[in-house]
């Protein structure tokens, strides 16, 4: 029988954004929406989506080998994984993602300690807490099923969100006080997991895969032509991944260059080549960058 690694997928707001990572990183992942078992082109993966909330448990007990879930899930479970991973990424922007506590615009609260006594509505209640409790103030804390921005200031006094942009605390005439947690996706494994041959290659190989395709995000292939005589003046203001690559063309006096560069960079440096005589240039989006 062929061997599985068990990998968990965020459902809900990541799902989406996690699904094209791994389509960028070589996987291709069929989702159902009546099915929370999507599939995949590797015979050696068996995928299941699980709540972003829930992954570091069910990690940490075995259920599941590998997973993706944020930074903040694992501390608010005190889930005890190993983090494979740094994965920045989000549902709208590549941002890191917050938990911040917010009030009304017109709330007397400006501060953690002018909580005392408070009620504060929040999904992450255990970490939300420690918080309470690392400056000494009492206060209540619930747990909010959803919708947690309109509770303010009719339900709550305050409550303690997650943020990427920081819009739909604005529309809802919330202001932020304080963050309490800054947060990206981590990609996780269990400790058993990591001791089995087979599935710590594999997690590995992914964990490469993934990075490589985030990296590859923000950077674009360049390609062009130049004459040997411009060709210093050219490496002098061309930017490189490590260094360019330079071969002969059929024509003794010029020369091939393909590169890696940032993209941000491209919309200035592309006019600063054509002036000094490159040509033929061609910018090509790029699936994965492996350093």
């Amino acid at each position: 029988m062929t061997k599985k690694l068990k990998l968990g997928l965020p459902k809900g707001s990541l799902q989406n954004s996690t699904v094209a990572l791994f389509s960028k990183a070589g996987f291709n992942i069929s989702v159902s929406s009546r099915s929370y078992f999507p599939k995949v082109d590797d015979a050696e993966i068996e995928v299941m989506l699980i709540r972003a909330q829930e992954m570091a448990r069910y990690i940490e007990e075995g259920v599941i080998d590998v997973g993706l879930t944020g930074k903040d899930w694992i501390v608010e479970c005190d889930a005890d994984v190993v983090e494979i991973a740094d994965l920045v990424y989000g549902k709208v922007t590549s941002n890191l993602v917050r938990w911040v506590l917010a009030v009304p615009n017109d709330s007397d609260i400006n501060s953690v300690k002018d909580l005392e006594g408070k009620r504060i509505a929040t999904e992450l209640v255990g970490t939300t807490e420690r918080y309470l409790a690392k400056h000494a103030v009492k206060a209540d804390v619930e747990f909010s099923w959803g919708a947690t921005e309109v509770k303010a200031p009719k339900l709550v006094d305050a409550i303690v969100e997650l943020t990427e942009t920081g819009s739909s605390l604005v529309a809802n005439n919330l202001r932020i006080v304080d963050t309490l947690v800054e947060s990206t996706t981590k990609f996780i494994a269990n400790k058993a997991a990591m001791s089995d041959e087979f599935k710590v290659k594999k997690i590995k190989n992914i964990a490469m895969l993934l990075e490589g395709a985030l990296k590859a995000k923000s950077m674009v292939g360049l390609k062009m032509n130049i004459k040997k005589d411009s060709l210093t003046h050219v490496l002098a203001v061309l930017p490189a991944l490590q260094k360019p690559t330079i071969s002969a063309l059929s024509d003794d006096n010029w020369y091939a260059i393909d590169t890696v560069i940032e993209e941000f960079v491209v919309r200035e440096i592309i006019p600063k080549l054509r002036d000094l005589g490159a040509e033929g240039i061609i910018e090509y989006p790029l699936n994965k960058v492996i350093l």
